[in-house]
């Protein structure tokens, strides 16, 4: 394993990557890693004092400081198609995970040993009707919400203090809340599997939890962006919903699909459109590319790479890569073989591949792993 230890001429290489490919003359398919603070909570060698995701989102100065070393040591240690070295500034964000659309309407949230936390259903049983028949919070009746606030402007005063790591100081503070799990996610995480039969049992149910899943989804969203300055409709932008995953196309087409499309045209400007979807859900892909007028599809796992850029076309940017237990478990050698085998595919056809972990990269992944994939990725990745 060749450490990178020049970042200068590291960071100069990633620019050239990067300007050739929003040229569209790409010289090599640019390589990039999801990657979150729990890289470092889970892993007991970068986190030797045991701080828990508990204590992690319940204190805004464990948070900032968590977040902060996260990105120290991604910036210095894991090889990829992004600026590494210290930053110019760090920038920070109010993190509840996948659990901050459920927790803003009042699910509880519950840690579990050694994982991420997660939402317990809060309508599930015959308490199906208790959210349609109290409405939509308001912010401010919202404890999450008002928690997202508070760690929000903490952020920001410690910016306005001064507040330096290593020299660097705090850049631009994002609160949780500016974009959406997506509606059928949400219902799945207050819900629960009743969710899903609801959608065939008892229709005109699933239909109105799908409107107020949307409309909460919208309201907290704008009120989230208000709350940060920023656009309450950016021309660029998009959503996730995994839990598609779970439906045939058919299904999707008859109970989602008018959802997401209402997201989208609240949320998102002319474009470009993204999605982010784990899971099993390719064969939803054209679908989600002509209805919603998407430009780039963020995959999960499993894909059948050798059809996938005949299903979409060359121009749609598909980003994905080797399964995160292949990189997690495997060797150098099996890792630079799955990535030559994904970019031999046909995948890069076009020039709108993007190459990544399917889908974000674990704690304790092995250093020497990614190294294998971005070694792969500069021998097999280029473009004649």
């Amino acid at each position: 394993m060749n450490r990178i230890t020049d970042f200068a001429k590291h960071n100069e290489e990633v620019k050239a990557i990067w300007d050739a490919y929003h040229k569209g003359r790409p010289t090599r398919v640019p390589l990039i890693f999801g990657i979150n603070a729990r890289i470092l909570l889970l892993d007991p060698t970068l986190n030797p004092e045991g701080i828990t995701f508990e204590k992690y989102s319940n204190d805004p100065a464990v948070m900032l400081d968590v977040q902060i070393r996260y990105q120290e040591y991604v910036r210095m240690n894991v090889p990829q198609d992004m600026p590494m070295g210290l930053p110019e500034k760090w920038d920070v964000k109010v993190d509840f995970q996948n659990y901050f659309e459920a927790g803003f309407l009042g699910a509880e949230i519950y840690y579990p040993e050694g994982n991420v936390p997660v939402s317990r259903p809060v309508i599930d049983g015959d308490k199906k009707r208790l959210l349609l028949d109290h409405g939509i919070p308001e912010t401010e009746d919202s404890p999450l919400y008002q928690k997202n606030v508070r760690f929000y402007e903490y952020m920001v005063r410690q910016r306005e203090k001064g507040y330096e790591y290593k020299g660097r100081p705090i850049g631009v503070v994002t609160p949780a809340g500016s974009w959406t799990d997506g509606p059928l996610t949400l219902l799945m995480s207050i819900r629960g599997d009743e969710g899903l039969l609801d959608m065939y049992l008892d229709t005109a149910y699933f239909e109105e939890m799908m409107k107020y899943a949307v409309d909460f989804e919208i309201k907290y969203a704008r009120a989230t962006r208000k709350l940060s300055g920023t656009p309450m409709k950016p021309d660029a932008g998009g959503a996730a919903d995994d839990s598609i995953e779970l439906i045939s196309t058919d299904d999707y087409k008859r109970f989602i699909l008018k959802w997401h499309k209402r997201l989208y045209d609240e949320l998102v400007g002319k474009g470009p459109r993204d999605m982010h979807i784990c899971g099993d859900t390719q064969r939803h892909f054209p679908t989600l590319i002509k209805e919603l007028g998407l430009s780039t599809v963020d995959t999960g796992f499993p894909i059948n790479w050798q059809t996938l850029r005949d299903e979409v076309g060359e121009g749609v940017t598909i980003q994905g890569g080797p399964h995160i237990e292949v990189l997690r478990r495997g060797t150098p050698e099996s890792v630079k073989a799955e990535t030559k085998r994904i970019l031999q595919s046909g995948i890069m056809r076009g020039g709108k591949f993007i190459i990544r972990e399917g889908n974000n990269l674990p704690p304790m992944t092995p250093l020497g792993n990614l190294y294998a994939m971005y070694e792969a990725v500069k021998e097999f990745g280029r473009y004649s």
